[in-house]
């Protein structure tokens, strides 16, 4: 029988496949860093999150170290996940502007968030290994999302994940290229990473016309 998000969830955030991985989350939980060192960091590998019937999938790289590693949460607590909260509230995919922490109410509408690879990398790069040990699970995601329509990917290892995911052949990573494979759009994006957007290879106003697009596709398209 197939699987809810649920029971997937609750398998994810058990999930101990990696060595590397699984001591270093802990590891960063357990010495935080100065500005959250009253905290208590989540320090476990970290879900999808979002609409159970979302039509748009965003599939990131990994929980940040201070981010979601802290918060328990993708894309939350840190500086790109202000940066995708902020594009999805402007285009009607959440609630609000801001992504903090895991109860501050954000609700996705027709969105779903999910990564490459489940937990914190050291410096946000996980193996070829890391990554094959986490596709299952992005597997069994998207076979229980059966709404997705439009895939946006952010950066070339979630472009790369999402070509083995769906078996894509031949299609080049740039930042907007946009393609049709089967009943799915592919939006290739940069990552709203720090080190993306101080430097201005990523501008605030080339990252929101990729959640414009999607939303302009979706708009086009008749909802059952």
């Amino acid at each position: 029988m197939a699987r809810s998000l649920k029971e997937l969830n609750a398998e994810i955030t058990r999930c101990r496949k990696c060595p590397r991985l699984a001591p270093y989350i802990r590891k960063v939980a357990r010495e935080k860093v100065r500005r959250f060192a009253g905290e208590k960091y989540w320090g476990r590998p970290v879900t999808g999150f979002g609409d159970f019937h979302a039509r748009l999938l965003i599939v990131g790289l990994a929980p940040a170290a201070h981010g979601g590693n802290r918060t328990g949460r993708m894309f939350t607590g840190d500086s790109s996940g202000d940066w995708l909260a902020r594009a999805l509230h402007e285009n009607g995919f959440a609630s609000k502007p801001t992504s903090l922490s895991s109860g501050d109410g954000l609700k996705l509408k027709d969105a779903y968030v999910t990564a490459s690879a489940r937990c914190a990398p050291p410096q946000n790069k996980p193996t070829r290994e890391e990554l094959a040990n986490c596709l299952p699970y992005l597997e069994e995601e998207v076979s229980i999302l059966r709404d997705v329509q439009v895939v946006v990917c952010l950066g070339r290892i979630a472009f790369d994940t999402c070509c083995k995911l769906f078996g894509i052949r031949g299609a080049a990573f740039s930042h907007g290229h946009t393609f049709v494979h089967g009943s799915l759009t592919i939006i290739c994006s940069y990552h709203p990473s720090r080190q993306n957007t101080q430097t201005g290879r990523l501008t605030w106003s080339q990252w929101l016309r990729i959640f414009a697009k999607a939303r302009r596709i979706l708009d086009s398209r008749p909802q059952d």
